[in-house]
């Protein structure tokens, strides 16, 4: 089947007369539970929920492994690191992801003893040496720089981990290329529409499956039924919003590298984009965002204050576009005063364009 159809199947029940296609969320703490309590796994609601039960299907299926659904992209970052290293370990990351990643490193795993080691997306395949774990964001968030998972996976005994949070399972598979897990924030692409908080890990293997379980039982970084159920709905138009996104990104990928006045346009699929031929090989689509540099922070702020359909905001991969000044976060991302992040939406791709060139042109 193809992309679109298994992203509309994905995680339901078998068909029978009178029933929903997905069934509505599960809202319950205890479950009825006479007898012996490993009969069933719905006992309590930390441990289990038939919400997540057919959310993470729906996601396994996509991503081609064990799905663990969690609170946040947050927790389930957490749950592959905290556990998975110990102290003298080495950790390889990308000193290009999302920064509150290199947060935890520095605050909690490295005051445990953990070295971490980090080393930009484009180079990581060259600092392998003694990891424990290496961990990879690809493309990585904001720069857009790419890794050649396959090669990593290929060379390393350590267990490899993916952020496909950009990517999501329809633009790339990091399982099949040979990582061991795959973790994602649900927040993104992945759900769409800019309305829920949640996770996800999903492991190739079944022990490293029931591990990370574990670690969601024992700390209760559970999600709500609620979201699931909305995040498991939304996966239906997975391939509709991507396609409509990346063909937007793209666009104004090539609208941005045509101008004078804007440096360093940055999309995985415009040709002279970096890692451009590595990402066609690797990826299916190229998600939805795109990176570019106005130069001041004060043509950065002008710009973005005349965006009339673009909001300015944070986060990406929803149906709005939206757009922001990465450097305000002050989180170390090595970016120019007038880097900006933009994320295309599902609006019509000449609006977005023409949204764009009218705040190119503002001059107040």
């Amino acid at each position: 089947m193809g992309e679109g159809t298994r992203a509309v199947h994905a995680g339901l029940p078998e068909s029978s007369a009178g029933a929903p296609f997905l069934p509505g969320p599960v809202l319950a703490a205890p479950y009825h539970l006479p007898g012996d309590p490993h009969a069933t796994p719905y006992g309590y609601g930390r441990y289990a929920n038939p919400t997540w039960t057919a959310y993470e299907a729906a996601v396994g299926e996509l991503e081609g492994g064990l799905a663990v659904a969690f609170a946040s992209g947050m927790a389930a970052c957490t749950a592959v690191l905290v556990p998975g290293l110990a102290p003298g370990d080495l950790l390889v990351a990308c000193s290009d992801g999302y920064p509150v990643v290199r947060a935890l490193a520095a605050e909690h795993l490295e005051p445990r003893g953990v070295e971490v080691r980090f080393v930009p997306t484009a180079e990581i395949g060259r600092a392998l040496e003694g990891a424990a774990m290496v961990w990879l964001e690809t493309p990585s968030n904001p720069a857009l720089d790419v890794c050649d998972v396959a090669a990593i996976a290929l060379v390393t005994e350590a267990p490899v981990v993916v952020d496909n949070t950009l990517a999501t399972p329809l633009g790339q598979r990091p399982l099949e290329l040979g990582a061991d897990m795959s973790v994602s924030s649900g927040s993104k692409a992945l759900s769409g529409h800019g309305d829920l908080v949640m996770g996800l890990v999903t492991c190739a293997d079944p022990e490293r499956a029931a591990a990370v379980r574990r670690w969601r039982d024992r700390t209760g970084a559970i999600p709500g039924p609620f979201e699931a159920w909305l995040a498991h709905r939304s996966l239906a138009t997975l391939e509709l919003r991507l396609d409509r996104q990346c063909a937007t990104a793209l666009a104004l990928a090539e609208l941005l590298a045509a101008r004078e006045d804007v440096d360093g346009v940055r999309y995985p699929g415009l040709a002279a984009s970096p890692g451009h031929e590595l990402a066609s090989r690797q990826m299916r689509r190229f998600g939805p965002m795109v990176s570019f540099d106005l130069g001041r922070r004060e043509r950065a702020e002008r710009f973005l204050g005349a965006l009339e359909l673009v909001a300015e905001a944070t986060s990406f991969g929803s149906v709005h576009s939206s757009a922001e000044r990465r450097a305000r976060w002050g989180q170390g991302d090595a970016v120019g005063e007038g880097f900006i992040r933009f994320s295309c939406g599902c609006e019509d791709t000449a609006d977005v364009l023409a949204d764009v060139e009218r705040a190119l042109a503002a001059r107040t």
